[in-house]
Parts: structure tokens; sequence; C-alpha cells
């Protein structure tokens, strides 16, 4: 106990004046930063599954779809990706993974700890995997889910949807799209792209914060996760229905056993994380409020108008042009400049955040988001402006005005 100071490390003021302009989290919206300090019910207060409900109405907006089993896990992006395939795949059953970055890679190695069969489409990063090559390997391999990432962060990819709920009713699979990186900054039609399973996280384009994921679950997905019902014994009772499948291999994540409690039943699973719900809540009405055409423009002009100003600058945009994500730009480090030396000084002298890379990217790429509130004019200028004065202060000159050609791109949609 010696090593506490006497004022206890002092109430936590981290610094409000940060631009968040990497990969995410982004900067969250005040207004669900004001829903957060609401107070906190108890989880079968009628209030809170009033607001449970409302939860539910509210996404079925986000994620386009009429699906009933549209609700939230409770932890980060990854729980909802996780609560999914745990709960679709059984021990020795296949799933076919398409990857082309780390998310993919992500997919592969929980369905490996799920005991599932992993069989991989892949393509390189920078690339997508095109659908008929998806095609080709379901109906070789007859996987019980296919499982893929439509925006994946770490190579700034967007991998194209449509097609995949065909390929997979085809060949008698369910499908499962991880929309983390995309929800509420792109289209992501679920009835249209007729998939299964979805899920996100708030802290990207939704403007929320890390914690809670959205997830939304068709009517045929939603049958085999009943089939592998087990309710706790401590809160069975005599006429609660045991599936016939396996048993999820996980408690806390057993979608099962989650939505009996976003049913009608309420039967009780865990605490409720009452405050992300909240904030879950506000995030919604945010993005429904300006309206979803408007919102994926705006994040489609941003993300083109930071993409012309790097270009503009002399330097490199990452990966295929054709499918990059409209919030998130890859960047070449230019060669013999420091790459985390230019981070800390936009950090330190900019107040401005933008993203590293890992795996084969790793030294090589700076990723920048535009993301949520962020995916607006001012920001997309002021982190050209600060970037084109680190890369002058790290030696780099650059061969025209990054501003000047993204506010160009702003001028051109207006018109």
């Amino acid at each position: 106990m010696s090593d506490l100071p006497s004022d206890l490390f002092g109430e936590i003021d981290p610094p409000d004046r940060r631009l968040l302009m990497g990969p995410g989290p982004s900067n969250v919206h005040p207004r669900v930063l004001r829903a957060m300090s609401a107070t906190v019910l108890g989880q079968f207060d009628p209030e809170f599954t009033t607001t449970m409900n409302q939860v539910m109405a509210l996404y079925r907006g986000v994620f386009q779809t009429s699906n009933k089993w549209t609700f939230m896990i409770d932890g980060t992006s990854r729980a909802a990706i996780e609560a999914a395939l745990v709960s679709v795949l059984a021990p020795g059953e296949t799933v076919l993974v398409v990857s082309s970055g780390r998310f993919g890679l992500l997919l592969q190695e929980i369905g490996q700890r799920c005991g599932a069969k992993v069989e991989i489409v892949e393509a390189p990063w920078g690339e997508i995997v095109p659908m008929d090559r998806i095609a080709e390997a379901a109906r070789r391999v007859k996987p019980r889910l296919i499982a893929c990432v439509h925006g994946d962060t770490s190579t700034t990819m967007a991998q194209p949807q449509e097609g995949l709920g065909d390929v997979a009713r085809e060949v008698g699979a369910l499908s499962y799209v991880d929309v983390t990186a995309t929800l509420g900054g792109m289209d992501v039609p679920v009835d249209a792209w007729g998939t299964d399973i979805v899920t996100a996280g708030l802290q990207k384009c939704l403007g929320g914060p890390p914690g809670i994921a959205p997830i939304t679950i068709s009517d045929r997905a939603a049958d085999h996760i009943f089939a592998r019902r087990h309710v706790e014994k401590g809160i069975a009772s005599a006429g609660d229905k045991t599936g016939s499948a396996p048993i999820i291999g996980s408690n806390y994540f057993d979608l099962a056993m989650v939505m009996d409690y976003w049913s009608e039943k309420r039967l009780n699973h865990h605490t409720e994380a009452a405050s992300m719900l909240y904030a879950a809540r506000e995030c919604a009405r945010i993005v429904l409020g300006e309206g979803l055409p408007a919102r994926i423009d705006r994040h489609r002009i941003a993300g083109a108008a930071m993409a012309a100003g790097i270009a503009a600058m002399g330097l490199k945009v990452y990966g295929d042009r054709a499918n990059k994500m409209f919030n998130a730009t890859g960047v070449f480090i230019p060669d013999g400049l420091n790459g985390e030396g230019l981070r800390k000084r936009m950090r330190e002298e900019f107040e401005i955040e933008i993203g590293t890379s890992f795996g084969p990217l790793a030294g090589k790429v700076w990723r920048i988001g535009t993301m949520a509130g962020n995916a607006r004019r001012h920001h997309v200028a002021h982190t050209l402006m600060a970037l084109e004065a680190a890369l002058r202060r790290e030696g780099f000159k650059a061969a025209g005005s990054g501003v000047d050609a993204a506010l160009a791109i702003y001028d051109g949609a207006a018109g």
C-alpha cells in the first residue's frame, strides 16, 4: 500500500481536446456521454425493460432489418463476435472464414477455440476475396457457417457482401458478418444481404464508447441456436425446454440464454450493463435522426477527401482503392521517415491521434479514420494540416496541398 499517492492518483482527467482520427475508437458524441450519466435501474425494472425494447426497435432501423432478435451483447465488439461463433459452431463442425486481414485471422482463431474445423478462403492484405471464390470454397467444404468481416480496419478494405447470404443458403450454411467498423458509416442492409448473424460495436462509426455490441440474428439462425438451449440449474423451472443439439461451449456468450433474457421471458442471465445500454440507445437515436443515407454519404465524402488529401501531398494510399472503406484510409509511411515519431508529434503537438498498423504492415502504414462525428470537413482539414506540418518537421516536404485537395472533394460534393 505504500506506493499509493496521498491523493489516490487524483480524479481521472483525460485530455478532452484529443481528436481521435485513428481506425477507432472515435470521439464519443456528447449526447451519448450525457445519456450514460442517467440513473442505473435494476435489469427487471419495467422502466429498464422498456428501454431494452426501445433499443431493439432502434437497432432494427440501424441494421436495416426486420429481425426480431436484434439486441445487445455486453462487452466490446469482440464479445459479440465470439458469442456468434460459439453459439453456432459445435465442436467438429466446419466454418469457412473469408480472410484478408487481421480480423479475418481473428475469426479463424475464435473458430479454432470453438473446436470447429476451420477452412479458409483468402486474399492478400490490401485486397478482397471475390464472391465466386467464396462460393466455390463453400460448395467444396459444405460448412455449417460462412464467416467474414465487412470492413477490416487492419487493411482499410471493405469486403463486398452482396450474394453471401445466397451462397450460404445454397450449401445449407448460416452466414455471419462482422460490421464493427462499418455500421453507421457504410451501407449495412442486413435483410437485403440475406445475412443470418451480423455484429458490431459502438466505438467506430456509431460514435459511442466501447463496451456493448449490437447484434441481429435471423429466424433461421435463432432456430439453430435455440436447438442448443440449456438453462442454468439455478434458474431453471419445470417448463423450460432444453435443446437437442450440443450445449453451447460458453456460459457468458450463450446466445440462447441471452436471448431468453431479451425476450418476453426476461429469464435472468447476467446483470445488464445499464449505462452502456443507454449509450447504445442514444447512438442509434443520433444515427437514425441524421438519416442513414445522409450519414453514409457524409462518411463517403470524408473518406474520399482524406484519400485525395493524402495523395496530393505525395503520399501513397494503401490497398485496393476500388474496395476501400469509406471511414478508414491506409497511408504508406515514406521511406526513411520515423512513423512512430510522426504519430507522437501529431498527438503531442496537435492533439490528433492517427493509427499505427500491425502484422505484415507494422511500421509500413499509418491508418487514418474518418468516423462518426469526426467524419466532417473541418476535422479532415485539421488532420491534413497537422499531418503536413508534422511531416515537414520530420524532414518530408509535401508535394502539394492536402487541404486544398480535400476541400475540392467537398466543393464537388456540394455542387
